[in-house]
């Protein structure tokens, strides 16, 4: 019984199905079986007698045909005599010939010999019509139409004996047919009853355990970690579900006391971090106090840009101007988003900058869809891009390399691109980048600027997908382009 029990729940439910089933198609089997035997033997109780009134009408039919042929001596009425005494002859044949006591055997046997007596008679009253021979016919037929009489006169003794004892043969058969009834339907009864049970049993069987871990279902998830998981019985789904719901229990309940233990680690840390930025941001407060200020440096630049502009010196004043505005850009960039433009205007100055520096040694190029610049995006993102592609690509190529600045529309994003001519990147570095473990980039600005990981880590957080940067390599000193996406259905500047 525990074989059964421990094996699959889906061949325990098949086996007690078919198992119920094939008891009742059994107990129909013999029923069914036991109906047509009895049936069978009812339609044959009165069997005799119909036998009996089918050798009558065959006699009967002899008799009328003899004297259809006799009183009209056709070919057709003579082949019907002769239809009609075979037919009979094969009836009477089939009677019972042997000697018992029984009354109604020796009026049967009686019965046989006097039919086949009969049909000679017939047969020679038929020869001497047929022969013209007037005083032997007339003997013959008078003798053949007295032993009709007399058979017919047995046949219906012998049919009337045969009925009574038949009769009660049928009432013994009905009696019985209707006990069987009774029996069947009892046994029937209880064949369901018994399978009723089976099932109920087998159902509580499977039912009663999972009723329990519900149970335990519930406490737990009313934070009662410590409720009592009901035991695995058996080893088929069910048990194998409470013992993974046993074992998740424990693991929730060790996961719970390491968060609580992480949870006050990471409180302890935390409060140690803001004492350190509290002490960070004081120092840093001391080093901005020491730093020139900024609309100082504005002001300045602006005033070096006019005076350069009136003495005539118009490049001078142009590159000056330009550093202005770079610088301006980054102090104002506090704030989260600006636009496209913005950022182009920024990296265009930047380029300025740097090909006054190095005498012209990048190339810039720009495709830009004007009515796309009009979106959001997070500032500072596009020249932090570009410097580290002049830092980490092209800076030592002689005046060949170049970038191109790309702005399009791609399905439901706004792209911007920016690729290189530079040395490449390896495929391990991109990887580093873009899952934020690459921690050796240096930094533009000498160090004091905006690195990658801020750019990626941003650019994700404003397109709120994870593929809204994107780093492709062609191959070493075959250059590297960025791919940012922004959603096209995002803010535009109505300003």
């Amino acid at each position: 019984m525990n074989k059964f029990l421990n094996r699959p729940l889906q061949f325990k439910i098949i086996s007690v199905c078919i198992f119920a089933n094939v008891i009742i198609f059994i107990v129909n089997i013999f029923l069914i079986l036991g109906i047509n035997s009895m049936s069978e033997d009812m339609e044959m109780v009165y069997q005799d007698n119909r036998s009996l009134n089918e050798l009558s009408e065959a006699m009967t039919r002899v008799q009328d045909s003899m004297t259809a042929y006799l009183s009209a001596k056709t070919s057709e009425s003579l082949e019907e005599y002769y239809r009609d005494a075979q037919y009979f002859s094969d009836l009477s044949l089939n009677l019972d010939d042997s000697v018992t006591d029984l009354a109604y055997n020796r009026m049967e046997r009686n019965i046989r010999h006097m039919s086949q007596n009969y049909l000679e008679e017939v047969a020679q009253t038929i020869e001497t019509k047929r022969g013209r021979n007037v005083e032997k016919y007339r003997s013959f037929y008078e003798s053949s139409t007295r032993l009709y009489e007399d058979i017919d006169d047995y046949i219906t003794s012998l049919n009337l004996e045969l009925f009574v004892i038949n009769s009660e043969n049928y009432l013994t058969l009905s009696r019985a047919f209707r006990r069987f009834e009774v029996i069947g339907v009892g046994v029937m009864t209880l064949v369901m009853i018994g399978n009723v049970i089976l099932v109920t049993g087998f159902v509580t069987t499977v039912i009663m355990p999972l009723k329990r871990l519900a149970n335990s279902a519930n406490e737990v998830s009313e934070g009662n970690f410590d409720a009592t998981i009901p035991p695995a019985l058996y080893h088929d789904e069910v048990g194998i579900v409470i013992n993974a719901f046993s074992k998740m229990v424990v693991s929730i309940k060790d996961y719970i006391e390491k968060l609580k233990e992480s949870m006050e680690n990471e409180r302890y840390m935390q409060e140690k971090e803001l004492l350190m930025e509290a002490h960070l941001k004081d120092a840093q407060l001391k080093y901005l106090q020491a730093q020139i200020n900024p609309h100082f440096l504005f002001n300045t630049l602006n005033a070096g840009a006019q005076l350069a502009m009136m003495e005539g010196a118009d490049r001078t004043y142009e590159y000056v101007q330009t550093v202005a505005d770079f610088f301006r850009y980054n102090v104002q960039s506090q704030k989260r988003d600006v636009t496209i433009r913005d950022e182009v205007t920024l990296v265009d100055n930047y380029i300025r900058i740097l090909n006054v520096r190095f005498s012209g040694d990048i190339g810039y190029e720009k495709q830009v869809d004007e009515r796309l610049l009009d979106h959001i995006m997070p500032s500072m993102i596009l020249q932090p891009i570009v410097e580290n592609a002049v830092n980490h690509g092209i800076r030592e190529m002689a005046g060949e390399g170049k970038i191109m600045l790309r702005v399009y529309r791609e399905d439901d994003n706004v792209c911007i691109s920016i690729r290189d001519n530079g040395k490449g990147i390896s495929s391990k570095t991109i990887d580093q980048l873009l899952s934020g473990s690459f921690s050796h980039i240096e930094d533009s600005y000498d160090n004091n600027g905006i690195g990658m990981d801020n750019v990626i880590s941003r650019i994700r957080i404003f397109a709120e997908a994870e593929d809204a940067i994107d780093i492709i390599s062609f191959g070493e000193n075959k250059g590297c382009e960025v791919i940012i996406r922004l959603p096209f259905g995002g803010e535009e500047c109505t300003e």
